[in-house]
């Protein structure tokens, strides 16, 4: 019977998901000036305990701005907890974390700040830096107009890069607004995509993101550490992650929390099976990837923002 009511779910997403992903458009009305002095703060490792760490030592460009290792590295060579994932369109989450645990970018930000096994700093230590530093000294005070309150614009003036780190005009995006069309093989991956059901949970603008659901919901996923259980203690939330976006998915391996899948093929494979309950053929696969890869767009730019 549940096998019947999921496809019976699915038919209905079906029928109705066109326009349940949205084209990306990038953030307006950014302050320039807080983007530049935002996107030096976020490759300056200066502001680590050590001064070997940054934001960027992470959430790496090459790698759409996540981590090719399965834990990122540290001050002191500290190992952290969960794959990293990418800050590419992260202002339009609706939480921040694996786990949501924060519920802005500015949230977000104080974790990695203050993490033993990550940066290992402090509000008082970073405002040190600041002030040693002529040049962040000079151009907080032109930006925002007080020696005061410098930890606060710190953390703003990165808030204010990642929101311009966006990335407009993947294929899909044209095709959802009527400029190009897909490949036979794309089409069918995205009806497939519609089909088995996966655009039930990843939707809206960053097909992904704006909500939390279960890994496992077929077939139980066994390791589940960093979930939303850790947050809420409650059972309902034990393998409950946020749903990541799948933009620009095919430069962000490894997969999910535990970067336990290697390939983008493997980590479709892994989903049908843990949430579909059942493995879907290899052409199926191969298609769904040509799909997920016309999520992609270009990321070479470190920001876009209004002059």
């Amino acid at each position: 019977m549940k096998y019947f009511f999921f496809l019976f779910l699915f038919f209905i997403e079906y029928c109705t998901a066109e326009t349940l992903i949205q084209a990306l458009e990038p953030v307006k009305g950014l302050n320039t000036q807080k983007v530049k002095l935002g996107e030096m703060l976020f490759f300056d490792p200066e502001f680590s305990r050590d001064g070997t760490v940054s934001c960027a030592s992470c959430h790496k460009p090459e790698n759409a701005w996540a981590d090719s290792r399965a834990v990122s590295i540290g001050v002191y060579g500290r190992k952290g907890k969960i794959n990293s994932p990418t800050v590419l369109n992260a202002v339009y989450n609706f939480k921040q974390f694996w786990n949501g645990r924060a519920d802005s970018l500015e949230e977000q930000i104080e974790g990695p700040i203050h993490q033993t096994f990550e940066m290992d700093m402090n509000a008082q230590l970073i405002e040190e830096k600041i002030k040693k530093n002529s040049f962040y000294k000079t151009t907080f005070l032109k930006i925002y107009g007080s020696k005061d309150n410098l930890y606060k614009h710190f953390v703003d003036a990165i808030v204010e890069y990642e929101k311009s780190l966006t990335t407009p005009g993947a294929k899909f995006d044209r095709y959802l607004q009527g400029k190009v069309s897909l490949t036979q093989k794309e089409q069918k991956g995205y009806n497939l995509f519609r089909m088995y059901g996966c655009i039930t949970c990843h939707n809206g603008v960053n097909v992904g993101g704006n909500s939390f659901q279960k890994l496992g919901i077929v077939i139980p996923y066994e390791d589940c550490y960093g979930d939303r259980y850790e947050v809420t203690n409650r059972e309902f939330d034990r393998c409950v992650y946020k749903v990541p976006t799948l933009r620009n998915l095919e430069k962000t391996a490894p997969y999910f929390h535990d970067a336990s899948a290697k390939t983008l093929k493997e980590a479709i494979q892994t989903m049908a099976y843990h949430n579909l309950g059942f493995e879907i053929d290899s052409d199926d696969v191969a298609s769904i990837e040509a799909f997920l890869k016309s999520l992609s767009a270009d990321v070479s730019k470190k920001g876009n923002a209004d002059d």
